[in-house]
């Protein structure tokens, strides 16, 4: 045996606590159909509403995310950035059933398995089904396993934690594999960006830049005390990633009951328009979020917390599902106007979320945004 194939062996057998897997399908909508209707092969493909309306994207294939469309991107605005785009409105039927699939081979591994959406799953493989040992091994084998079957690629990240696999996997997308073994969380994390750092959008990301805090280096270095100081909790869940800590366990369960998008400020917000603009964005991430996961509810929430941190939520139920991003955004405005003291009292925090959720495959099938006229 060679001195290098020695060396990767007993790097698998020094492997020391959780072992995390997180498996994430590449393009998904997009990808099945390709796989479907081979002449789109090599084109780019837009999933998602009418172009010629007021469709939203939903999933774009990479050849299409080289021109700069990205989903919940308005779709006329994905023409305009690529004429010769396909455009097709998905079918969910056909996206949950490849789904089923792909989550019937991960089960195969193990029983902590944690579906967090019809495209991507965390899996902790510490006692692999079939007493593999080396989780690196555990991964390939699932790829290749979910392209033979499906002839769909995924990608995937293997580390100690499950923040930490979930960077991983997005690292080399599309039909990647990367690994962060215990021992190079540290000097993977050194120059990774704040915005790699799930839950960090926009916003906080500016606010992070003009503290001079690029990098997951950057936030160790400013230590817990002053992130806390500048952010609240969010300081501190920084913080932890930072150091690449997350004690969150794999959790076999039913699909929660609520979706839901918020934001912490990094300064306190008076100005309602401002707010408005956030729950546009919330409403349309939270609505194709479900869209994506076959589910839908009655109940939009909205939650404010103010300068004072005093929190409150609102609701209302609707007799119907909402049918577009726009349907979430008008309750949720009219709560901030009717429901709260926004406009009057400086606002920390905004949310919105839809809560009551049942799948979709439950009830008649709703005429969406995502349907041409």
């Amino acid at each position: 045996m060679s001195q290098r194939s020695s060396s990767r062996k007993k790097r698998s057998a020094d492997w020391r606590g959780r072992k995390i897997i997180h498996v994430d399908m590449d393009a998904f909508f997009a990808a099945v159909e390709q796989r479907d209707r081979p002449e789109l092969k090599g084109k780019p493909v837009v999933v998602g509403g009418d172009p010629h309306g007021r469709g939203v994207v939903s999933t774009a294939s990479y050849e299409a995310r080289a021109f700069g469309i990205r989903s919940a991107m308005p779709a006329a605005q994905a023409r305009r950035l690529c004429p010769q785009a396909v455009f097709l409105k998905p079918d969910f039927e056909k996206y949950r059933k490849a789904s089923g699939t792909v989550m019937g081979i991960l089960a195969q591994h193990t029983e902590l398995l944690e579906a967090v959406s019809i495209d991507e799953a965390y899996l902790d493989v510490t006692e692999h089904k079939l007493g593999i040992k080396d989780p690196v091994m555990v991964a390939a084998l699932i790829r290749q396993n979910i392209r033979a079957v499906t002839r769909l690629s995924a990608s995937a990240g293997v580390a100690p934690n499950l923040f930490l696999a979930k960077v991983a996997s997005d690292f080399k997308k599309p039909d990647g594999l990367t690994v962060i073994r215990p021992e190079e969380v540290a000097s993977f994390l050194k120059d990774l960006p704040v915005r790699k750092i799930p839950g960090v959008g926009p916003v906080t990301e500016e606010a992070l830049h003009k503290l001079g805090l690029r990098t997951s280096s950057d936030l160790a270095g400013a230590g817990a005390k002053f992130l806390q100081k500048q952010f609240g909790k969010t300081g501190l869940f920084l913080y932890e990633r930072a150091l690449g800590r997350d004690d969150r366990e794999v959790e076999p369960h039913t699909p929660s009951k609520q979706y839901s998008c918020e934001e912490t400020f990094p300064y306190d917000i008076k100005d309602k328009a401002v707010l408005k603009k956030w729950i546009a964005e919330f409403s349309a991430e939270v609505y194709h979020g479900l869209r994506r996961e076959g589910r839908m509810g009655k109940t939009i929430v909205l939650k404010v917390k103010y300068f004072d941190f005093e929190q409150i939520t609102r609701s209302q139920t609707l007799s119907r599902r909402p049918k577009s991003p726009e349907d979430v955004f008008d309750v949720a405005a009219g709560l901030l106007d009717q429901k709260t003291q926004a406009g009057r009292k400086p606002v920390r925090l905004i949310g919105v979320g839809i809560s009551g959720l049942e799948d979709l495959s439950e009830t008649p099938a709703q005429k969406e945004l995502f349907d041409f006229s």
